[in-house]
């Protein structure tokens, strides 16, 4: 298939920064939110391929190969649509982490409260949204970490 078969039947296009600085015109197939927070692209990059008819002979076509690659490396193209490109593991308004706590004491918290990006949390862990990290916090059902300090965000 060409690469202009593959235009008109794919989804939108994209330019890919490679790890050695080259770039690559890929197929985005998804977007994907790992557990850290970073934003990855799931493509499809058109990569030579031999392709051997039933007669024997032989020639290159282009054949999908899936690539992840980080969001910062990746540029939109004008004029390609990316609404429909399917995204994993973004939540809407959960910018706020909850860890799971060993409680040593009935009074202890048994959650630590942190922001989304925090280096801190360990273990297991949910997200949650800002109504509910506010609502936490008012009831002190959560402690909160002295490293990234949620509650100076969340201050109302």
């Amino acid at each position: 298939m060409s690469v202009e078969e593959w235009h008109a039947k794919a989804g939108p296009w994209a330019r890919a920064r490679l790890p050695d600085d080259q770039e690559l015109d890929v197929v985005v197939t998804g977007r994907t939110r790992a557990t850290d927070g970073t934003w990855w692209y799931e493509c499809e990059a058109i990569l030579p391929a031999r392709h051997e008819a039933a007669d024997g002979t032989t020639k290159t076509m282009g054949a999908p190969t899936p690539i992840s690659v980080a969001a910062t490396d990746i540029t939109q193209i004008p004029g390609e649509d990316y609404s429909a490109v399917p995204t994993n593991g973004a939540v809407a308004g959960r910018q706020w982490v909850l860890e799971k706590l060993h409680q040593y004491n009935e009074d202890d918290p048994s959650r630590r409260l942190h922001r989304r990006d925090c280096w801190q949390v360990k273990g297991e862990h949910e997200r949650i949204t800002t109504e509910d990290a506010v609502e936490r916090l008012a009831r002190r059902a959560a402690a909160v970490c002295d490293v990234c300090r949620p509650d100076r965000a969340l201050r109302r």
